[in-house]
């Protein structure tokens, strides 16, 4: 039997370290690289990214929309990419924020999940704010084909603080409430001792204390955007997210991308590095 998403996760930590490098096209980045603004140069971006971080890290998380603004052949662009990084052993995440209802939700799941297909990633970021039980069924198609799902419940973005904080009828945050749902199904498919498949985006700037969060069971990948360029550094991967850094994927894109094609596997290595001197201090 194939291992979960979350145990892939955990062995992908512990071999390279918490850093994820993000795949995210900027169109001033698609120039500073010297590429054109059209889907062969976010095809190109991409392919030098996997290249410069194959080896070097676990995780890449492209940003689905910097390619799906050329159409149809962006997304041409992103099944090369997805494919170049998973064939490299990379494992990929699809920061594409899916969230629907029913069938309509479904579908996307098929669309990311289903083994042989263009679009095929190892994870995706899902949007829980049409109900978490919207999301059964992309949680079930996912353990199925040893997938994972990262649910958005504590995102770095200040204009979220207001609905992300606000209480459910239990008097726990929204946030809160969202990890311990999704927490309990992790609970009922994985085996003990196990990491659940289904993760958590919980931002690096994001006080926990002020978000109603605590430490939960089972452990769970966390998705940590809000390192590099906005504002987070190495230092607080244990100062923000306490006993549970060693969970956590550090999602850098900028920070690291600026340094140019040339720069770029050096740079990788040299943030993976700080990241991994953190944990083991």
């Amino acid at each position: 039997m194939s291992l979960s998403f979350g145990e892939r996760a955990r062995a992908a930590l512990a071999g390279h370290g918490p850093l994820c490098v993000g795949i995210d096209p900027h169109a001033a980045l698609l120039d500073a690289w010297g590429l054109s603004q059209s889907a062969q140069g976010v095809r190109e971006f991409g392919l030098r990214t996997v290249e410069a971080a194959t080896g070097r890290v676990g995780f890449v998380k492209p940003q689905v929309s910097f390619f799906e603004r050329f159409g149809s052949a962006g997304f041409a662009a992103l099944e090369d990419v997805l494919s170049e990084a998973r064939t490299a052993g990379l494992l990929v995440i699809a920061d594409a924020k899916r969230g629907d209802i029913g069938t309509t939700m479904e579908a996307y799941a098929e669309a990311w999940f289903t083994p042989g297909s263009p679009l095929e990633a190892d994870a995706l970021t899902v949007n829980p704010y049409l109900g978490v039980g919207a999301l059964d069924g992309t949680f079930a198609l996912a353990a199925r084909h040893g997938k994972g799902t990262f649910v958005l419940a504590a995102t770095s973005n200040p204009d979220a603080a207001g609905v992300q904080r606000s209480q459910d009828p239990d008097g726990r945050t929204v946030s809160a409430a969202i990890v311990a749902e999704v927490s309990q199904r992790n609970a009922a498919d994985n085996p003990a001792g196990e990491w659940g498949g289904n993760g958590f985006v919980i931002g690096a700037t994001v006080d926990w204390e002020q978000a109603g969060l605590s430490p939960f069971s089972p452990p769970a990948p966390i998705l940590g955007p809000g390192f590099g360029a906005q504002g987070a550094g190495p230092a607080d991967l244990r100062a923000r997210y306490g006993d549970a850094a060693g969970q956590v994927l550090a999602s850098e894109s900028r920070s690291i991308l600026s340094a140019g094609p040339d720069g770029l596997a050096d740079a990788i290595e040299r943030s993976a590095e700080s990241y991994r001197e953190v944990l083991r201090g």
